[in-house]
């Protein structure tokens, strides 16, 4: 008897394994919502999945931690992963897409009275932004010349709130939030709306761990889907979870960002085809124009970069 005790002992914990590790690349908020909702709703456990959320930080390196095996799943910006394949490491593959509507846009006092984002970047006054980043440079090459000056954005409000004339990147669901708390009257320009609208919040894995694992990739995908369609539905209950990890937000500002990102996540091809899918379209445009913008030196395919 004591050895059938030992066997079965040792046989479930062989069979239950060390949980999946999904990384994230922020602190639990709601743009991670669907991801919490997953877990705290069950959606993980009816696929029989075990799953750990790590939360991230201020630049943490989650396709870096994918690719060395260090996490199961991570979270990423679509054009990580064509940087990443343009750089050798082709074994990141996109899998669910939970922002369809990127939200980096810019942001302006109300007061200026522009209209589109061209009006902002052809005014006077001073743009706070990282130049470096792949949008920025598309919309300068885009909009080229621009009026606008340009600085290093720093992060926080300070500066915005200081001086009338600067306007500052931001993601639509977050500084605007902020901003008006501390009775500013703003207007926000979607960096979508120029033509570069790449995938984010994008849920990747390694091709080699989907060829080896497909059914737990769809598993893992399954649960994911049905975690963003309740939150969407209802964040009430995992906005509560997430700012019991994350008391920096205040939970007027989950449900008001929670809001904010409804649209972003939902749009007529998702009603379709699902919250988090993706399309062969999308992909390869974000491609080319990373090509063109000569960030990545050769051209990728868009059938590399997602399933």
């Amino acid at each position: 008897m004591k050895s059938l005790f030992v066997f079965t002992v040792l046989f479930s914990t062989a069979t239950l394994g060390a949980p999946l590790k999904l990384a994230l690349n922020w602190k639990p908020e709601p743009q991670f919502g669907g991801f919490y909702a997953a877990q705290n709703g069950g959606h993980f456990k009816k696929q029989n999945l075990d799953v750990q959320i790590l939360e991230g930080g201020s630049g943490t390196p989650t396709i870096q931690m994918l690719t060395a095996g260090s996490v199961d799943y991570a979270i990423v910006s679509a054009d990580e992963v064509v940087l990443s394949h343009a750089r050798g490491a082709t074994n990141v593959v996109a899998i669910f897409a939970a922002y369809q509507t990127n939200p980096q846009g810019i942001m302006t006092r109300e007061e200026r009275g522009f209209e589109k984002l061209e009006d902002v970047l052809k005014s006077e006054g001073t743009l706070l932004w990282q130049s470096g980043l792949p949008y920025a440079q598309f919309i300068m090459k885009k909009y080229s010349p621009l009026k606008v000056k340009t600085a290093p954005y720093q992060g926080g409000l300070g500066a915005f709130q200081a001086d009338a004339k600067i306007s500052q990147q931001c993601f639509v669901t977050s500084e605007p939030i902020t901003a008006k708390k501390a009775g500013l009257k703003v207007k926000t320009f979607l960096v979508a709306d120029s033509g570069y609208n790449p995938y984010t919040t994008v849920l990747v894995v390694q091709a080699s761990r989907l060829k080896e694992k497909p059914d737990e990739v769809k598993k893992m995908v399954e649960a994911v889907r049905a975690g963003w369609t309740s939150y969407v539905k209802d964040p009430t209950a995992t906005n509560n979870a997430m700012f019991q990890l994350n008391k920096a937000m205040d939970e007027k500002s989950f449900a008001e960002s929670a809001e904010a990102q409804i649209p972003l996540i939902e749009t007529s091809e998702t009603k379709k085809s699902g919250i988090g899918s993706m399309t062969s379209a999308r992909w390869q445009t974000l491609a080319d124009q990373l090509f063109e913008l000569k960030i990545i030196k050769k051209k990728i395919q868009a059938s590399d970069l997602f399933r």
